[in-house]
């Protein structure tokens, strides 16, 4: 476990405005020349736990002269300032404000502005994380200018092009310079797309990363003070993705069969924005507030969020990063998806992939005892992720020193 002391900072974060954003592009930030320059890049929600342990150890290192780099793509305050705030992270240094719109109009707006940012502050290293639109258009941006990329979680495939998600994985893996994945299938899934194995390096998970540094605050959320339901005698429910909450009729009979789940057993649901304009628009929001033992909120804070996860007796989510975390902590989770990109949490871990005709059922055999819960989670998801990350980028900066390119990249010149 990571001591209290090495992560005192996402705590005690003293930055001035930290967790709100800066407009770009503001006052530029000089790299020492002596340093690797590195872009650290977020866009949303399940980001900001990836990037933060990362932040931290670039920073406690020494090594690196880091730009932390928010593309805007979240842009609800739920969804990211809370989040950056709550993480110890500062202020970010660039905020990209690209904002909403379709997959292509965000995608855009995203390489379109970090193209800028990249001709005027060169870095030699753009790190990214996760899946989202962000990933990939940074990816794309920086490599047709010839800068290195590192993908944090890669490897990932849940083998359905129909998710935007797939998409981003693939296209920004298959660029990337270097790949640090969370497990042993995400090295396979790499290999049988022909990248080559001095690309590819095994980290481990960065989501638990962050759940170990906050552990002793998110132990002490006051679950019944919070959100109103007895400790480990209720259920949560997260849902966001197109294909559970975009159809009248899916979205339809997963608010049902949450009804029948409640009758049981209390439900708490915080509701994401998406999820909550698409019960409102089908008619379905009436219905979900008028069962008392559906407790609904507003999306809740990291803290607050994990704190109702590990007092719980099982997650019913369409969420990849709780398919983890509910594996680390060894709580039952339902995820009303056919497949997904994390399988280790499948074979190694309590997650099991449900249809929502199969909901109920599920949840009544995790009542009723029938569940298998791992002894000890995967393997490298111990919370040190982030310092396996920063000396493998060491160690790769050191073969291939710094380009020296900083003079021209911030004297605003094109290459």
């Amino acid at each position: 476990m990571f001591g209290k002391a090495i992560w005192s900072a996402f705590t005690t974060s003293s930055s001035p405005g930290a967790g709100s954003s800066r407009n770009w592009p503001g006052q530029p930030l000089m790299p020492h020349p002596n340093r690797p320059f590195v872009h650290l890049i977020a866009a949303a929600r399940p980001n900001f736990m990836k990037v933060a342990p990362l932040y931290h150890a670039l920073q406690r290192d020494g090594g690196f002269a880091l730009l932390f780099v928010h593309t805007g793509q979240h842009y609800d305050k739920n969804m990211s300032d809370v989040f950056l705030r709550e993480l110890g992270l500062p202020a970010p240094d660039v905020n990209l404000g690209v904002g909403g719109g379709s997959h292509a109009e965000q995608t855009a707006g995203v390489m379109v502005a970090y193209e800028r940012l990249c001709l005027e502050r060169r870095p030699d290293w753009a790190i990214v994380v996760g899946d989202v639109n962000s990933t990939m258009a940074c990816t794309i941006a920086a490599k047709k200018l010839e800068i290195k990329v590192a993908h944090l979680e890669a490897g990932l495939r849940s083998f359905d092009r129909t998710m935007p998600e797939e998409v981003n994985r693939v296209v920004t893996d298959a660029l990337a310079d270097l790949l640090w994945t969370p497990s042993a299938d995400g090295d396979e899934n790499l290999r049988c797309e022909g990248i080559p194995d001095n690309r590819i390096e095994r980290v481990g998970n960065i989501m638990i990363d962050s759940f170990e540094a906050l552990r002793s605050r998110i132990a002490a959320v006051d679950i019944v003070a919070r959100f109103g339901c007895p400790s480990g005698d209720y259920g949560v429910v997260t849902l966001h993705r197109p294909a559970n909450v975009d159809d009248r009729e899916t979205l339809g009979t997963i608010v049902a069969t949450l009804g029948q789940i409640a009758d049981r057993l209390p439900l708490v649901f915080p509701v994401h924005p998406r999820t909550r304009d698409r019960l409102e628009q089908f008619g379905l929001a009436e219905r979900l507030a008028n069962h008392s033992a559906v407790l609904e909120t507003q999306p809740a804070s990291y803290v607050d969020f994990m704190g109702l996860v590990t007092a719980s007796r099982f997650v019913i989510t369409d969420s990849g990063g709780v398919q983890e975390e509910t594996t680390y902590l060894g709580i039952p989770c339902l995820t009303l998806r056919p497949n997904t990109e994390r399988p280790v949490t499948v074979t190694h871990g309590t997650n099991r992939l449900v249809s929502p005709d199969d909901l109920a059922d599920a949840v009544a055999q995790i009542l009723t005892g029938v569940c298998d819960r791992p002894s000890r989670p995967p393997p490298l998801w111990d919370g040190r992720t982030a310092e396996r990350v920063v000396a493998s980028l060491r160690e790769v900066c050191e073969r291939a020193p710094s380009s020296a390119g900083f003079d021209r990249a911030f004297h605003g010149q094109s290459l």
